[in-house]
């Protein structure tokens, strides 16, 4: 990660993790349409997502951009937290 500024290695973990965790939200919620009722996973994320409700089309949109913020935010605390710890211990 040391060959990227801070700010383009956020960029690319922000990336990375947002789309990792849509494409995680969006097997969920089809496993979810697949799968029995003993076996849905929408009760998992409802505590995590503000405004996620099952089957609804807002509850929908608001689970997907709340996955993909949860990326932003988990780079945006990260790498710079890495790069710190990163340069304190490697002397």
């Amino acid at each position: 990660m040391s060959d990227y500024s801070v700010k383009t290695s956020i960029f690319i973990w922000g990336w990375t993790l947002s789309l990792f965790l849509l494409f995680s939200y969006l097997i969920c919620i089809g496993f979810g349409l697949l799968a029995p009722e003993q076996a849905h996973m929408h009760e998992a994320w409802a505590p995590l997502l503000p405004g996620f409700e099952w089957l609804t089309l807002s509850g929908f949109l608001a689970g997907a951009l709340g996955s993909f913020l949860y990326g932003w935010y988990i780079a945006l605390i990260a790498v710079p937290l890495f790069r710190y710890f990163q340069k304190r211990f490697s002397r």
